[in-house]
């Protein structure tokens, strides 16, 4: 590569894209992984690490309420500016109220800022709705799990605590977790660009050397996964260049699948690709188990049955959680896949907003995943095909009707992307 060349693609790298935008994922060894059941869990190992961290702590979420959850993640965060760590918050803002607890941030020395502070901002109708955290660089966050009380929904107490999870990591993934931080504080500060504005113009050389890391980068990853030795990777969706990331992450799992895929997730509503990964592993003999969400949003509810036919026709197993809030977006595929984020498998989460998943391969907290999926499916409701075939013709035509309002709704905030 020439000089000029070598300049433009360290440019490129220094871009609001992030200096690792062009690998979409990676996969790195020698991580720890914890695999953290609930907000009890999630609050204790996050505050125990804000209280002895020693120079900085990030923290983005969707949700931040103000509950005894919310204020004990507050008073943390406080504790630590108090001493000098730099502490900075991302917030969504329709996610979370302009709390009262937020006047406090900046006089302590708290950077706070709201991702898309309207409905429609200039991030058009995206949110940002990861829920990541890095202590120091060295303690990493992802999951599912919102600053809110475990017991709390919209001002109702519910039954039993919410099922859902995250993951504390320590090792190179907690880089990238980082990073992505860093590339959305930047973009809150600057917004979108045009995606030509971010790019020099590069030469056939520096597009061959690109390609080439590409192609070092996936081997790689195979190579990890091959060896059979854990490894973790950070996948986050953006708008610009990661659109599918999660997306895909999913249909490759799926589709080496060969003995079973376990999925779980409250919002089910994916487009054509994944359904039909699903029914063509179920086909080749996969034991494919579904558990769905319930009792939350009352459209879903009567829109994602129209689903079902297709799949149980298939061999699908599906059943809905309706023990308490189902919020866990978690999966495992031949005991050695699986993965722990944010990411709904709907339109919304799959094609709009800012969403953050850890994929894991061959680590031991899978099986802990994978033990938590099966014992849930066991506390679900089954979904019989001939109870579900004998449905009311009334039934059948709302089922119908939720689904086509929003598969019309998806595909005008996607332009089109959703299928």
């Amino acid at each position: 590569m020439s000089v000029g060349g070598a300049r433009r693609f360290a440019r490129l790298r220094q871009s609001l894209l992030g200096r690792r935008y062009w690998q979409r994922y990676r996969f790195t060894s020698g991580n720890e992984v914890k695999l953290l059941r609930s907000g009890d869990e999630f609050f204790a190992a996050l505050i125990e690490r804000i209280d002895a961290a020693q120079r900085d702590v990030v923290l983005e979420t969707y949700i931040f309420c103000d509950d005894s959850a919310g204020e004990a993640v507050s008073a943390a965060l406080l504790r630590a500016a108090s001493r000098g760590v730099k502490v900075r918050v991302i917030t969504d803002g329709i996610g979370t109220a302009r709390l009262p607890m937020f006047n406090q941030w900046p006089l302590a020395g708290i950077d706070h800022r709201i991702y898309n502070p309207h409905l429609f901002g200039r991030f058009g109708f995206s949110r940002t709705h990861r829920k990541i955290a890095v202590v120091d660089d060295q303690f990493g966050y992802c999951g599912g799990i919102n600053i809110v009380d475990d017991y709390e929904n919209n001002g109702e107490r519910l039954p039993y605590r919410r099922w859902d999870f995250a993951v504390e990591l320590q090792g190179p993934v907690v880089a990238d977790i980082r990073e992505a931080f860093e590339v959305q504080w930047r973009r809150i500060r600057l917004g979108h660009r045009p995606l030509e504005s971010l790019q020099p113009d590069l030469g056939p050389k520096t597009v061959a050397t690109l390609g080439t890391l590409r192609r070092r980068r996936r081997n790689r990853n195979e190579a990890l996964w091959a060896g059979g030795q854990p490894c973790v990777a950070f996948v986050a969706r953006d708008n610009l260049i990661n659109r599918r990331a999660i997306e895909k992450a999913y249909l490759t799992a799926i589709g080496q699948a060969r003995s079973e895929v376990l999925l779980a997730n409250p919002y089910f509503m994916p487009g054509r690709k994944l359904r039909r990964a699903l029914v063509f592993a179920a086909r080749r003999g996969v034991d494919v188990k579904l558990i769905i969400g319930r009792k939350e949003f009352k459209a879903l509810d009567y829109a994602v049955p129209f689903l079902y036919r297709a799949l149980l026709k298939a061999g699908v197993q599906i059943a809905e959680y309706e023990k308490t809030m189902l919020h866990g977006k978690v999966a495992v595929v031949d005991s050695n896949w699986g993965t722990v984020g944010s990411s709904n498998l709907d339109a919304l989460s799959l094609m709009l907003n800012n969403e953050a998943n850890v994929v894991l391969v061959n680590d031991p907290a899978i099986d802990k995943l994978r033990e938590a999926i099966l014992a849930a499916f066991k506390e679900s409701r089954r979904i019989d095909e001939a109870h579900y075939e004998a449905r009311p013709a009334g039934e059948r035509l709302l089922n119908w009707l939720a689904y086509t309002a929003y598969r019309a709704a998806m595909k005008l905030l996607t332009v089109g992307g959703y299928d």
